[in-house]
């Protein structure tokens, strides 16, 4: 067991950074440098990393151990074929709770390219590596935050990020739960959509981000990696958003980042509004404050006097303010009717 975590601290220092990992290695295992590059030419002789460059210009990389693509036409596919034809087999040695986060946000993933994008094509990657396991799946549709910002007429796509976050969205509420891109979401330890110039990313470090980079293809492009021994299961993710004996989605975390715009701050009812927008839909709402420095009157206001005075079966959890916030949201919450 000991030297199965040894292994995985190697793995994750490559993968972090390939220079230098003998001396990391040797700081983080208390060993010295001598028994550190022994152990990484015995990983580069298993094919666990591969080897770049000679001397000081020594590079490290992950082995690719799997690596699948394929390309398909949109119309007439079945995610469930695309699991079995291209994802089971890489995933049969996977522990079991493992094999099940991909087959659930793997094939909720690939179903929402079929279902919403209106795309011509979808292409599909699988790269497998010692230490996590990576998919992508793109379309060349017209974007998912286009989309999204068409069905609720929002003024920008940015816009479109803060109701992926909150859950419970979709523009086929007859076919569709709203459920797969959230949960799937939290279940990965790294998950991004990236369309435009706009990525939605979750990680387990991290939380939620929206990240604005140059413009790429068009379409939709989704990236989840997991690592393969990963401890989480579905239960947990799902549990963690329930009612208590109830088994539905009725709690949501929302990053109140998401409604600010660089530059900006949350000072405004209708920044509120947008925020508070679909609140309706659970019964339960934590509200992140986490990379808010402070908030205006009127928007403290408008979320925790007007709209909890109006729902006054919505539990409002804030969390993560700082003492700005923190006092803006008392003042607002003794306005509060009982």
């Amino acid at each position: 067991m000991k030297n199965n975590e040894n292994i995985k601290i190697l793995l994750t220092l490559v993968s972090e950074n390939g220079k230098n990992v003998s001396i990391r290695l040797a700081d983080k295992l208390g060993i010295s440098r001598q028994a550190a590059s022994a152990r990484l030419k015995k990983a580069v002789s298993s094919r666990l990393i591969s080897r770049h460059g000679v001397g000081r210009g020594v590079e490290y990389f992950l082995t690719e151990l799997d690596r699948q693509h394929q390309e398909y036409d949109r119309e007439g596919l079945a995610e469930d074929r695309v699991w079995r034809s291209m994802f089971a087999p890489i995933a049969a040695n996977f522990p079991e709770n493992v094999r099940d986060i991909w087959r659930y946000g793997f094939t909720e993933m690939v179903n929402n390219a079929i279902d919403h994008s209106n795309a011509r094509k979808i292409s599909i990657w699988i790269i497998r590596n010692a230490l996590y396991t990576e998919a992508w799946v793109a379309d060349d549709g017209e974007g998912i935050f286009n989309k999204i910002q068409n069905a609720l007429d929002l003024y920008d796509p940015r816009e479109a990020i803060l109701e992926l976050a909150k859950g419970k969205f979709t523009t086929d509420p007859e076919n569709h739960s709203g459920e797969g891109i959230f949960f799937s979401s939290k279940v990965f330890d790294l998950f991004d959509i990236r369309s435009g110039s706009l990525h939605f990313m979750h990680d387990h470090g991290w939380d939620d981000r929206l990240i604005e980079r140059p413009k790429t293809s068009p379409g939709t492009l989704v990236v989840m990696r997991l690592m393969n021994d990963s401890k989480r299961t579905t239960k947990e993710i799902f549990d963690k958003f329930a009612v208590p004996e109830e088994y539905t989605f009725a709690k949501t975390i929302v990053p109140v980042r998401l409604g600010q715009y660089e530059g900006e701050k949350l000072v405004s009812r209708s920044q509120a509004k947008r925020l508070i927008f679909r609140f309706e839909k659970f019964k339960t709402v934590i509200l992140d404050f986490s990379g808010v420095e402070e908030i205006g009157q009127p928007f403290s206001d408008e979320v925790f006097r007007v709209f909890q005075n109006t729902h006054k079966d919505i539990k409002l959890i804030p969390v993560n303010m700082t003492p700005f916030v923190k006092d803006m949201v008392s003042r607002a919450k003794s306005g509060t009717r009982a």
